[in-house]
């Protein structure tokens, strides 16, 4: 398992998740019932923090990086969100693999990537709904920027994250180069389906929260 992302793994995944479907949709006797919540405009672009200058610049540099070791769970309290991790890699036909849809709580992290924690652009993926009901990434569109992610790892450590921004990309042109470019700091995407639906074609987006890690706990 490579503990640091080259720039080929990042290569295929972002050419994967251009074309992958992350999460279903709910249905009940062939209709949808519900709507998953959307993200807020306000959270779609980060927050800036003022210099001495006065001029605008990224808040928030965060903390040294952390050693890799693999997610075990995830948790958001703002959504409460408790789910165990499993790692996910590419399939046959080179398209980003999900979590299996008999288990509804279960995330899955990208094993080919960045281990959450460590330098770089780690990633977990999970469905938002499967034919049974609402799944693990149900209210993913809930977040808000500044909302925390906990991320457990097998050393024992817990990454703690703050969400940057929240918004839906459409799954046609979905911006992989910018959703999963390397980057030097810990940070963290996490994605599921969403956007607009039609029982055609499922989910036309996905909702993409970016965030990047704070401490090391």
């Amino acid at each position: 398992m490579r503990r640091t992302p080259t720039r080929g793994a990042h290569a295929a995944l972002a050419a994967a998740t251009a074309a992958a479907t992350v999460g279903a949709w709910l249905v009940h006797d062939g209709t949808r019932t519900q709507a998953p919540p959307a993200p807020a405009a306000a959270d779609a672009r980060p927050a800036a923090a003022p210099t001495a200058a006065g001029t605008a610049t990224p808040a928030g540099a965060g903390p040294a990086a952390m050693p890799f070791s693999r997610p075990t769970r995830l948790r958001i309290p703002a959504i409460g969100v408790d789910a165990p991790v499993t790692g996910v890699g590419l399939d046959a036909a080179g398209g980003l693999q999900v979590p299996p849809v008999g288990d509804r709580n279960l995330a899955g992290w990208y094993r080919l990537g960045t281990a959450p924690g460590a330098a770089g652009n780690a990633l977990l993926v999970g469905h938002v709904d499967t034919d049974r009901g609402p799944a693990v990434f149900w209210a993913l569109g809930s977040l808000h920027r500044g909302n925390t992610l906990d991320v457990l790892r097998a050393d024992g450590s817990t990454a703690r994250f703050t969400v940057d921004t929240v918004e839906v990309l459409p799954k046609a042109g979905f911006p992989a180069d910018r959703v999963y470019r390397a980057t030097a700091r810990p940070e963290l995407r996490v994605v599921t389906c969403g956007g607009g639906y039609t029982r055609a074609t499922g989910y036309q987006g996905n909702v993409v929260v970016s965030a990047h890690l704070v401490s090391a706990l």
